[in-house]
């Protein structure tokens, strides 16, 4: 499943999406949530108008075929847009780790759009196991409040929208077939999302009375933009086109597991020993999906010089 690269993709993709929950924190504090997301998809607009300005010609961004304008769509309005307007609303009804254990169910209906949509194979019994096994470790680290999981509000509905958007838009970007690299995507796609927020917080009535922010408002407001709105974006865009998209959205396992070592080291949260024990169950999940296998010579070849492993003793 993994090569270098991908492996890349999935750790950048991971560590930034999971500093998303801790710095969302900070900004919804101070800002509505649907103009916050819109406000965080604006600076994305122009970092990655930039980087394209430099790094992208006329043809490379260009859309040439029917399927790249569905890749466009399914990235801006479903991935990018839907998916966090639903996520950032929900979070304001229900804590921090119910919100984990929800949208992580991601990773479980990726399979079955992908059974509909696409001609992959599906996954093993073997995978399904391990879906389930990383869904019980990210209850073990988020550790929530099963009255708030189970209870009612609007909370876990939005939230399971945002995991159905996320996982539905995953599979038809992967169904688009585009000419279109991920990155010039992404470059469309942050746009459209920062228009379809911006007209949902209008469409809802929500008023900002000022834009006065303290700095850790604005540090909140520039790390959604820049590293989770469109770095993170452009390494998981073109993560899903490396693998399949369900593969791909294992990464989300791994979001509520950095958003606690984030809330450890920044906010002064506890890490308990249940905590760490959903980090491992978490990681034995993702092998059994992955097709993965570790062995001693395994991952001293991973970790060490290969001249030091394959050479004996004299």
């Amino acid at each position: 499943m993994f090569s270098r690269r991908t492996g890349l993709l999935f750790l950048v993709s991971a560590l930034l999406f999971g500093g998303t929950f801790v710095a969302a924190k900070a900004g919804l504090a101070h800002l509505p949530p649907l103009f916050f997301v819109a406000v965080r998809f604006d600076i994305g607009a122009v970092v990655l108008a930039a980087f394209a300005a430099t790094r992208l010609s006329r043809a490379e961004l260009r859309p040439r075929t029917r399927g790249d304008v569905i890749g466009i769509v399914a990235t801006g309005v479903i991935v990018i847009g839907l998916t966090n307007a639903l996520l950032f609303v929900g979070q304001q009804y229900v804590t921090s780790g119910v919100a984990a254990v929800v949208f992580s169910l991601n990773p479980i209906l990726t399979p079955v759009f992908a059974a509909f949509l696409l001609s992959e194979d599906g996954l093993s019994a073997r995978g399904y196991a391990g879906m389930a096994l990383g869904l019980f470790g990210v209850a073990l680290v988020a550790d929530p409040d099963p009255a708030a999981l189970l209870g009612g509000g609007p909370g876990v509905p939005l939230l399971s929208a945002a995991a159905v958007a996320s996982a539905l838009g995953a599979v038809l970007i992967r169904r688009a077939d585009a000419t279109l690299s991920s990155t010039a995507r992404t470059v469309w796609g942050v746009p459209l999302a920062a228009v379809l927020s911006h007209a949902l917080s209008l469409g809802v009535g929500e008023s900002v009375p000022g834009l006065s922010l303290p700095p850790v408002a604005l540090a909140a407001l520039l790390y959604v933009g820049v590293f989770s709105g469109a770095i993170a974006y452009i390494a998981y865009f073109a993560l899903i086109d490396e693998v399949d998209a369900t593969r791909a959205n294992l990464l989300f396992y791994f979001v509520p597991v950095v958003s606690a070592v984030g809330g450890w080291a920044l906010l002064g949260e506890t890490l308990s020993a249940q905590s760490l024990a959903g980090f491992g169950v978490i990681f034995v999940g993702f092998l059994l999906v992955s097709g993965l296998s570790v062995t001693r010579s395994r991952l001293l070849r991973r970790l060490v010089p290969e001249r030091f492993v394959d050479d004996g003793p004299a």
